[in-house]
């Protein structure tokens, strides 16, 4: 039996549209192995003359396959089968920064809220443009839904204008596109000199504030600006450092932290110096998660909820109707303040 034969057999199934008929079609011949991977799917041309459907239900029907990740379309050669695992509603590219705690939460939640039926490949940019470059090409063309979390560099637009609207959803940094554009995104400067503003009480009671921004890390210049700005409103003693030397821990500073590379080294240090923290240093973090919930009895964090977030981006995988959203950066007091 060929792919046509398979076709042909669905038409009697009156419940089943044309376009859903090809893909059906296609499906079947996958499940009772009359087409493999590296296969090649009969032309749009060729499906017309001996289907008699009009050229653009082949064309949608070619497309879903390609959505769900069945099916390749190389430029000038036409339409290939590239996987086997016809059981997935849709595959979706994720795109993160890097697998840091708080990203590997949203991941779970995400994976969880989809469930089997979508299949999700991750993969991490590391705010590096030309790494992002490189996996975006790569993956263009291959998914029909690509999540994203951007790099804030005017470099990157046009890849990300070449993904339908409909298929690319901007989550965590806002990126400034068309309004064709979907996005559930944090705002970072205002937020984050509010949250500091309810802190003020607390953090008058120490000598100085050092915000500890690593040149590595993907941190959002935003949060930079706030805690400067902030320093500078309410006159507070303050500094901005790259990095933290092991053993420079000062009693009475209040150190924030970014990203968690040295967060960890400060608290060793708090227990090498017997510091109480959260009395003899305080310690402000970015970015919450479960670990910051026990560690020193609970460490402070200015963060969005990102289980929330991986579930709104669910919602919208499933049901992708525009989306223009900014999440909210809430405060989470805990001891170490």
């Amino acid at each position: 039996m060929s792919l046509l034969d398979k076709i042909n057999d669905l038409k009697n199934i009156k419940t089943l549209s044309k376009h859903e008929q090809l893909v059906h079609g296609v499906i079947e011949a996958i499940d009772s192995g009359i087409l493999v991977s590296g296969d090649q799917l009969p032309s749009i041309n060729r499906m017309v003359a001996d289907l008699g459907y009009a050229r653009k239900t082949i064309v949608k029907a070619y497309e879903e396959l390609k959505d769900r990740g069945l099916v390749e379309s190389k430029k000038l050669k036409g339409y290939f089968i590239i996987s086997q695992e016809t059981k997935v509603t849709l595959k979706v590219a994720l795109l993160l920064f890097a697998f840091q705690k708080f990203q590997e939460e949203f991941y779970n939640t995400f994976r969880k809220e989809l469930g089997k039926r979508f299949q999700i490949d991750v993969f991490f940019h590391h705010n590096n443009v030309a790494v992002f470059e490189t996996i975006f090409n790569n993956i263009t063309g291959k998914y029909g839904m690509y999540v994203v979390a951007p790099i804030p560099d005017p470099s990157i637009r046009p890849l990300l204008m070449g993904i339908e609207p409909s298929k690319l959803l901007i989550i965590d940094r806002f990126y400034s596109l068309p309004e064709s554009y979907s996005y559930i995104s944090q705002v970072f400067e205002d937020s984050m000199y509010s949250r500091l503003v309810e802190l003020l009480p607390k953090l008058t009671n120490y000598e100085k504030l050092v915000l500890i921004a690593s040149d590595e890390s993907y941190y959002p210049t935003g949060t930079v600006k706030a805690f400067e700005n902030f320093l500078n409103d309410f006159d507070i003693d303050g500094s901005v450092q790259n990095t933290y030397e092991r053993g420079s821990l000062k009693r009475g500073y209040v150190y924030f932290f970014i990203g968690d590379s040295f967060l960890w080294e400060v608290l060793k240090d708090c227990g090498n110096h017997g510091y109480k923290v959260g009395k003899d240093i305080g310690i402000l973090s970015c970015d919450d998660h479960i670990v910051k919930e026990i560690v020193s009895g609970g460490i402070t964090t200015i963060s969005a909820d990102f289980e929330e977030m991986a579930i709104k981006a669910a919602n919208y995988i499933k049901n992708p109707e525009p989306t223009h959203e900014i999440v909210p950066i809430n405060l989470i007091e805990r001891g170490s303040l």
